[in-house]
């Protein structure tokens, strides 16, 4: 389902509009004041089809900088303004979008409740733990989202979703994924996913590094790895009596 099939309720009219300022809204050429006009109209629309074209600001780099941020910044305050209304429109338009995700995650901060955003980013991330992409921005800003906004806290299917990310094709999303991970309380799906990880990636130095550093966080133990784990460790790790994942120093 494309952006501008997503409500049924739309007529034809509102979509060949919606069309062209789609266009112009993401056109990084020409004057400024043009694509401000256009993020104008739109909020003033106010339909869920307008919000979520809107929303497409979020995806250009436009120049001089400091006009991208303004321009990003004024397409952020009309989301705010419509409320609960935008929630549906910046969730499809997360669902849809390789880009902009982190001004999207923002905007949607503020207009829903913490609960609501964590499951539109789980959600998103069981979705791509199965979808290879060439450029992991959107995968690494969802796992980063996870590690800023919510350690200690857990949702219906997070930590699958984070433990499917442990078999990602990008070194960097696996290791987001042990970092968001490790700020969540240790379960035993997951000590064994994270040892599994430390094996497999055995010769790759930061994998190995970083999911020391997460077990060693958990306080977690490599029991029943333990003949595997332990050539693998280096200084400063080391391993107790018990198989416990330790620091020196």
């Amino acid at each position: 389902m494309g952006i501008f099939d997503l409500f049924g309720s739309a007529t034809e009219r509102e979509q060949t509009q919606l069309r062209k300022l789609a266009r112009k809204v993401t056109e990084k050429y020409g004057p400024p004041e043009n694509r401000q006009k256009v993020i104008d109209q739109l909020a003033e629309l106010g339909t869920p089809g307008a919000l979520q074209v809107l929303c497409l600001r979020f995806t250009l780099l436009a120049d001089p900088g400091i006009t991208d941020q303004e321009e990003k910044e004024s397409v952020h305050a009309h989301l705010v303004a419509a409320g609960r209304d935008a929630i549906a429109p910046i969730t499809a338009f997360l669902r849809e979008q390789e880009s902009g995700i982190a001004w999207g995650l923002r905007a949607l901060a503020e207009v829903a409740t913490p609960a609501e955003v964590l499951d539109t980013v789980v959600a998103e991330l069981a979705r791509l733990s199965t979808v290879y992409m060439r450029d992991p921005e959107k995968k690494l800003t969802l796992l980063a989202w996870v590690k800023e906004h919510h350690e200690g806290a857990g949702a219906t299917g997070l930590e699958a979703a984070l433990r499917a990310m442990l078999e990602d094709f990008s070194d960097d999303v696996r290791i987001g994924a042990v970092r968001a991970l490790a700020g969540l309380p240790l379960a035993e799906a997951t000590r064994t996913a994270l040892v599994e990880l430390l094996i497999r990636d055995a010769g790759n130095a930061r994998v190995r590094g970083e999911v020391l550093a997460a077990l060693h966080r958990l306080g977690a133990d490599v029991k029943g790895f333990r003949p595997s784990v332990e050539p693998l460790l280096v200084e400063p790790w080391y391993l107790d009596k018990d198989g416990v994942v330790k620091r020196h120093g």
